[in-house]
C-alpha cells in the first residue's frame, strides 16, 4: 500500500492581525487549489472600503463572511446594500458588481473568502 503524505495546513483566522492599521487592506490566501479553482482568504480591514465608483466583478463566485467586525457591501443591481456583523454571510454570484462600502473605522474587521 501505498501512502500519499500531504501537507497539512492550521492557524486561527483571529492571530496575527496587524498591530496598526495599514492604508491598504491585508489579503492572506490560506488554500487554494488550481485544479478545482478554489481559493480561500483572510481579508482584514479597518476602515477600508472600495472606492467610491469602482466596482468588483469577479468571474467566480465568492462567498465571504464577516467573522470579526462589520462592514456594508453595496451592490451595483437592485439589491439593498448588505449590512454585515460577525457571523454573516452571503454569496455572491459571478460578476455580480459590488463593492465594500463601509468598514469598522475603530477595530479590525476580518473577513474569510471562498472563491469557487
Amino acid at each position: 500500500m501505498v501512502v500519499h503524505r500531504q501537507a497539512f495546513s492550521s492557524g486561527n483566522l483571529l492571530a496575527d492581525l496587524p498591530a496598526t492599521p495599514g492604508t491598504d487592506e491585508l489579503i492572506q490566501v490560506l488554500a487554494s487549489h488550481a485544479g478545482n479553482g478554489v481559493k480561500i482568504e483572510r481579508i482584514v480591514s479597518h476602515g477600508h472600503a472600495t472606492p467610491l465608483h469602482e466596482w468588483y466583478d469577479q468571474t467566480r463566485h465568492e462567498w465571504v463572511m464577516v467573522v470579526q467586525g462589520e462592514a456594508i457591501i453595496a451592490f451595483d443591481s437592485e439589491r439593498d446594500d448588505l449590512h454585515l456583523r460577525a457571523g454573516d454571510y452571503v454569496d455572491i454570484p459571478a460578476h455580480c458588481r459590488h463593492r465594500v462600502a463601509w468598514t469598522l473605522p475603530d477595530t479590525d474587521t476580518v473577513w474569510l473568502a471562498v472563491f469557487y
